[in-house]
């Protein structure tokens, strides 16, 4: 202690004043070391000679700084974000809606062809599911399905990150094995199946669709190439 408090105090006074990055101060050494003596002494019944302590924990300060600075660290390069367009073309691009106080879930789907036009779309809703990964599931599940009698698409695109985590790995979701089960039992009708994370402002039809069918007045079930007169028109169609 007297180490601590009065010699290395002593040296700091006739040192110049360093920038922190600069100080390499052992007294975090010097006290773990003391604590360990501490245990040996307590524990164990060995004694650490003060010096020869104090010597060891400064050489490891200075091991330690030593490391620090063999490590090169590049310089960062500038990095300028760009937003991407996503190409959604022959993808179909599904959606689940839900909030606890709607008496329905809502799923919507649409799928556009290699040319980029939508060629078909789903709304339903149905009975409030318990959360909304599941309205989520459901979505995905009633699309892979209208794919399989309607096109030939294999790439599917969700806003849900969630999603894709439980198709990926389902055996990490137990709480949703029941509706996992069924969709691994789809896939194994397609050839090349996949899913990919779209933003959400690429995904506003499929979100609106969804969304419309949860608020939707009663039961409702559309597959068609345009939206009905009667029903709540998405954005960009």
């Amino acid at each position: 202690m007297d180490y601590l408090f009065w010699r290395k105090n002593t040296i700091r006074r006739k040192n110049t004043i360093r920038r922190p990055e600069d100080d390499r101060d052992p007294y975090p050494w010097i006290i773990w070391y003391i604590w360990k003596a501490r245990n040996d002494k307590l524990f164990r019944g060995i004694d650490r000679d003060p010096l020869e302590l104090v010597r060891y924990a400064e050489s490891e300060c200075q091991a330690w700084y030593n490391a620090k600075e063999s490590i090169h660290t590049p310089p960062r390069a500038s990095i300028t974000e760009e937003t991407q367009t996503l190409s959604l073309d022959n993808m179909c691009m599904v959606d689940g809606s839900w909030t606890s106080t709607y008496q329905f879930s809502g799923i919507g789907w649409f799928w556009k062809d290699n040319t980029g036009k939508i060629q078909l779309m789903g709304t339903q809703n149905l009975r409030m599911r318990e959360t909304a990964l599941h309205s989520e599931l459901e979505a995905l599940k009633w699309a892979l399905e209208c794919m399989l009698q309607h096109s030939n698409c294999q790439n599917f695109g969700t806003d849900c990150k969630d999603l894709i985590a439980m198709v990926k790995d389902p055996q990490a979701w137990p709480n949703f094995s029941t509706e996992l089960e069924v969709i691994q039992l789809i896939l194994m009708c397609y050839s090349d199946f996949k899913i990919t994370y779209v933003p959400r402002a690429q995904n506003e039809i499929a979100d609106s669709l969804a969304r419309n069918a949860r608020s939707f007045h009663r039961s409702l079930c559309f597959i068609g190439c345009s939206i009905p007169v009667w029903y709540p028109r998405p954005p960009h169609v």
